[in-house]
């Protein structure tokens, strides 16, 4: 009976102490060629900072090619074959305007938009930016994994001890 109450009034500690942060996972958005229209399929992207755009396209009769109107990304000469990508960095949210060089001037245009997300931090760089911001290593650490394991010795301890003396 007082390991189930010693074990529920553990539990009961460390509800909501524990953090565990979500990897964010990224995504690859693909855009590929409408030769008939000569239109990018789909035109318009929405995506998040992380993820990457990819074009591909294979066996067309004209080349393509996807450049983006300030240099973000250019995927080369037109080519009838192609599997080009581009990963937008967490620092890149805006909108980008993209086009096929050759059919340019008949409409093949496209325009991408990139979400703003928090970029995910490993825990060296999450120590360094709280370190150069000032605060101390011991202000800098997690210390709710430390007490909760503490919390467990002192119980264990306390029912080992109650199990010699009873």
């Amino acid at each position: 009976m007082r390991r189930l109450l010693c074990f529920t009034i553990i539990l009961c500690l460390l509800q909501g102490n524990l953090e565990f942060e979500m990897e964010q996972e990224t995504e690859t958005h693909v855009v590929t060629v409408d030769s008939t229209n000569l239109r990018f399929n789909p035109s318009t992207v929405t995506l998040n900072e992380g993820d990457t755009l990819r074009f591909v396209w294979g066996g067309q009769a004209l080349p393509h090619n996807s450049v983006e109107e300030n240099g973000v990304f250019d995927s080369g000469d037109p080519e009838r074959d192609l599997d080009f990508g581009h990963v937008f960095d967490y620092d890149s949210a805006g909108t980008y305007n993209f086009f096929c060089e050759p059919h340019e001037s008949v409409g093949m245009l496209g325009s991408v938009t990139v979400l703003d997300v928090e970029a995910p931090m490993d825990d060296q760089q999450n120590n360094s930016a709280n370190m150069s911001s000032g605060q101390s290593m011991e202000a800098a650490m997690n210390w709710e994994p430390v007490y909760a394991v503490g919390l467990i010795v002192l119980f264990s301890a306390a029912t080992w001890r109650a199990r010699i003396y009873d």
